[in-house]
C-alpha cells in the first residue's frame, strides 16, 4: 500500500483566485516547494482534490480545468515535483447546469474524491494526510480516515465546529505542515 498527501488546490497549493480557469494566472503558494519536494522524496503520493463548483454554476465548462491542472504540473515539474493525480468535483446542489446540480459524494466535505483516489492508487488512508485551507477539507480527510492539517491562512471564514472538522495540526504553510508529517512525531 502507498501513502499519500491529499492537497486542496485553491488557497492551499495555489493562491485562491475564485473560479479561475486561466492557466497563465496559476502560481504556487509561497512556502510550498520545499515541503512538496520533501514529501515526494519521502515516498508520499501527491494528489490534488478540489471542489470546482464553477462547472455546476455554468461559469466554465469541465474541459477548461485541464489547462489549469496542466499548468500546475508544469510549474511543479520545474522543481522536480510530480503530482500523481488530480481529482475534482464539478457538482453543486445549487448549480444551474442540470447535469451537475445535485448532492454528490465527491464534493468536500464528503470524502468521495479521497476514497476514489485511495482505491485507484492503492493508498493506505491511515498512513496518509489531507492538507487544506478550510474545515471542509479537514472534514473530508477525517471522514476518509486520513490525518489532517489545516493551513490557517485566513481562508476559513465560517469556523463551524464539529468532531470531524477538527484538524490534527494547524499551521501556516505546506512547508510547515511537511515538517510535522515527515518528522513522524504526530501520528
Amino acid at each position: 500500500m502507498n501513502k499519500a498527501v491529499f492537497l486542496d488546490k485553491d488557497g492551499t497549493l495555489i493562491p485562491d483566485i475564485p473560479y479561475n480557469i486561466e492557466p497563465s494566472l496559476i502560481t504556487i503558494q509561497p512556502d510550498t516547494i520545499e515541503g512538496l519536494r520533501l514529501l515526494y522524496e519521502n515516498g508520499y503520493r501527491l494528489i490534488v482534490v478540489s471542489n470546482q463548483s464553477g462547472v455546476a454554476r455554468g461559469m466554465f465548462s469541465e474541459d477548461k480545468l485541464e489547462g489549469v491542472f496542466s499548468r500546475l504540473s508544469e510549474l511543479l515539474l520545474l522543481y522536480h515535483i510530480k503530482l500523481d493525480a488530480y481529482y475534482y468535483c464539478p457538482h453543486h446542489p445549487d448549480g444551474k447546469m442540470l447535469n451537475y446540480s445535485f448532492n454528490c459524494d465527491c464534493r468536500k466535505p464528503k470524502p468521495g474524491m479521497l476514497l476514489t483516489a485511495a482505491k485507484k492508487h492503492h493508498i493506505d488512508l491511515s498512513q496518509s494526510w489531507m492538507i487544506g485551507d478550510i474545515l471542509n477539507d479537514v472534514e473530508a480527510g477525517n471522514c476518509a480516515g486520513c490525518k489532517t492539517i489545516l493551513i490557517d491562512n485566513g481562508n476559513e471564514t465560517e469556523w463551524l465546529p464539529g468532531v470531524m472538522r477538527t484538524p490534527l495540526i494547524t499551521c501556516k504553510s505546506i512547508n510547515q505542515a511537511t515538517a510535522y508529517i515527515v518528522s513522524g512525531l504526530i501520528i
